[in-house]
């Protein structure tokens, strides 16, 4: 089993999408995370949506959990109103890590070494400098754990 038989399309934003879009886009097709692409439309980061999470909780609760439970529950409804006005770019973690992208010949392990090494929830496949869709980790677990 290869990445080109368990990859899938794949929407892509860019660093300047704001983050309420993106948010909306992983909540609507129920995604772990978003390529974003550079003006070429090529993989230059991949936005989990743990990150967005991360910029939208405050940092008093990030630090100390027990501190969200003081706020009462119509406010922490919207906590994601905080990211109104931010882009993708806001989001990103500051120091640029390993980017999760692959060729279509990558194996199954490679695909989930890639995975972890990286801790993203999905692979970019690449060919020819073209992206071709994404490998997510859930497609990768329901292909190794299947009898």
């Amino acid at each position: 089993m290869r990445a080109r038989d368990l990859l899938a399309a794949f929407p892509t934003i860019t660093i300047d999408t704001p983050v309420p879009q993106a948010a909306r886009l992983l909540a609507e097709q129920d995604l772990p995370g978003l390529i974003v692409t550079d003006e070429h439309g090529r993989p230059a980061s991949i936005l989990p949506g743990t990150q967005v999470l991360r910029l939208a909780v405050p940092g008093y609760c990030q630090d100390d959990p027990t501190l969200a439970r003081v706020i009462d529950e119509e406010h922490a409804d919207h906590f994601l109103d905080a990211l109104a006005g931010r882009t993708v770019r806001e989001a990103l973690p500051p120091r640029p890590r390993e980017l999760p992208v692959t060729d279509p010949d990558a194996t199954v392990l490679e695909l989930a070494a890639l995975m972890a090494r990286t801790h993203s929830p999905l692979v970019a496949v690449v060919e020819d400098g073209r992206l071709l869709g994404a490998v997510t980790l859930q497609a990768l677990l329901d292909r190794v754990t299947s009898p």
